[in-house]
């Protein structure tokens, strides 16, 4: 089972320009019950990401841009999410912890840092946050 939701008040808090960059927009509570992630395409983007089992630390992880997610709803009926940008990111996220990865495992090792230094700037050679 994943749980997710990204909410108006919650999206506020982070700089405007990031929520634009990272295509961040509200959705309600989801709920999926053995949910199965498939991509939609060959876009992908490279942002920090964090995680409470990992609570702290922030690294860069690539992600797919779009992906489709299905499984069962709260209800016990079939549900397709079709999904992109930062709802896309969590998706894959979420669905990571199921298969027993973190986002530690998927980082750019270089980049792994603590909250309070995530504004300092990326090493030499690491890749350029943004789209790919």
């Amino acid at each position: 089972i994943i749980v997710l939701e990204d909410t108006t008040e919650y999206i506020s808090y982070a700089p405007k320009e990031e929520i634009k960059v990272q295509d961040r927009r509200p959705f309600d509570l989801l709920v999926i019950i053995n949910p199965k992630l498939k991509k939609r395409s060959n876009r992908s983007a490279l942002f920090f990401e964090g995680c409470l089992s990992v609570d702290g630390f922030r690294a860069v992880v690539e992600r797919h841009l779009d992906v489709e997610v299905t499984g069962f709803g709260r209800d016990g009926q079939p549900i397709r999410v079709d999904a992109s940008g930062w709802q896309a990111r969590i998706l894959q996220h979420e669905c990571d912890h199921l298969d027993g990865t973190l986002y530690v495992d998927k980082m750019v090792p270089r980049t792994f840092r603590t909250v309070e230094n995530l504004d300092l700037p990326l090493a030499e050679g690491c890749p350029k946050l943004g789209a790919c």
